[in-house]
């Protein structure tokens, strides 16, 4: 129960500093007299980190063990969450930095720990820190502004509040450390797992899914404020309607990987979610402040749901923890580097035409590719062993 309890806590940990980002990008930019371009690759950096230092997971766990490693991770979004005090833009980029290999380590871990310590259920796992994953990023897009305008230390103070949490998820994670680094015949694969996998269409299906889910997920979670700040609406209610789109999706995120995990194939999800997400976009290109909490509502539980089912057809793709670790790190870290795309290429072409318009465009075609992506890895098939 405890050790079901810290996964939920470090899930909790691994998107709400990028999420209250997001919420407070016009007051940093104003700040720091940041360019669009600089603005987007603050938006950026976090989606990128987890793709280039998801292989670092691997690394961690042979010389630390997953517990160690883990909790390294809690202790990087803290003192991220410090650096955010100081106010510059020196420490922003730094700290962005600093929790995106946080949330990298994390988010290749945690499919490898449900795996090993709860083979026999790892569905409802899944959902709960999954679950608890989406919740946090909501909490943080909704209640950040007025953190920031109780504390009264602007957009460094509510950035920083975020450290707390990891803190405490630290202190309930501390007594699993007491397992100490796995013995290396039993410690998971390097680099060198994933590599086998480099000649397996199944590992490149799940990766391309795992990519295209994120690219759509964090170019919104970026820009979705500022979308609606531009239609006229205030900051507050922009991140209200953030927090909406995640909060919306909870439920059925609770539900779906055990749902899932009973079927041996997953390909209805894969078309529901995408056709939720493609209505909620086709809605926010045509009107959006006419129905701004319906487009939300679609998008959340499109874009939601199909991140703790991506993460158990990881796991229900592979037969060992040696598998899942080497596909955990393989789709999540080009997935990762092909989802960083997302909110760089929406910011700039808000820059270059002065709209939103390409970039929601844009977001709709690549449901095509997520969607043949997911129709492909969601079919009942295991990965290539060692």
């Amino acid at each position: 129960m405890l050790l079901a309890l810290g996964i939920v806590l470090i899930a909790a940990n691994l998107r709400p500093a990028i999420a209250a980002t997001a919420t407070v990008l016009d007051s940093i930019t104003g700040d720091l007299h940041l360019s669009g371009v600089a603005a987007g690759a603050l938006t950026t950096l976090p989606v990128l980190c987890f793709g280039l230092c998801g292989p670092v997971a691997p690394l961690l766990v042979r010389r630390l063990g997953i517990e160690r490693a883990l909790a390294l991770a809690l202790a990087a979004v803290a003192a991220a969450a410090a650096l955010w005090l100081g106010g510059s833009a020196t420490v922003l980029f730094a700290g962005t930095v600093l929790v995106g290999v946080a949330a990298a380590v994390g988010n290749v871990l945690l499919p490898v720990l449900v795996r090993r310590d709860f083979p026999d259920r790892a569905g409802l796992v899944s959902g709960l820190y999954t679950t608890a994953l989406a919740c946090a990023a909501a909490l943080a897009a909704a209640v950040t502004v007025p953190l920031g305008d109780a504390i009264g230390r602007g957009w460094p103070g509510a950035l920083a509040v975020w450290g707390l949490p990891a803190l405490a998820a630290l202190v309930v994670w501390a007594p699993q450390l007491r397992r100490g680094a796995r013995p290396p015949d039993q410690a998971p694969s390097g680099p060198g797992g994933v590599a086998r996998l480099l000649r397996d269409p199944l590992a490149w299906q799940v990766t391309g899914l795992m990519g295209f889910q994120a690219l759509s997920y964090h170019a919104t979670l970026a820009w979705l404020p500022s979308v609606f700040t531009d239609a006229g609406l205030d900051r507050a209610t922009a991140g209200i309607l953030l927090s909406v789109a995640g909060f919306v999706a909870i439920p059925v995120s609770l539900v779906l990987p055990a749902l899932a995990a009973r079927r041996p194939g997953q390909r209805g999800w894969i078309v529901l979610l995408t056709a939720l997400t493609a209505t909620g976009l086709l809605g926010l290109l045509v009107a959006p402040a006419a129905a701004p909490y319906l487009w939300v509502s679609l998008m959340g539980l499109g874009q939601g749901p199909i991140f703790p089912l991506t993460l158990t057809i990881i796991v229900l793709r592979s037969r060992t923890t040696e598998d899942t670790i080497a596909l955990s790190t393989m789709a999540q870290s080009i997935g990762f580097v092909i989802a960083a795309a997302g909110p760089l290429a929406l910011g700039l072409l808000r820059t270059a035409s002065g709209t939103w318009t390409a970039g929601i465009v844009l977001l709709l075609a690549l449901l095509v590719p997520q969607l043949l992506t997911g129709l492909a890895a969601a079919r009942d098939r295991h990965i290539a062993g060692p």
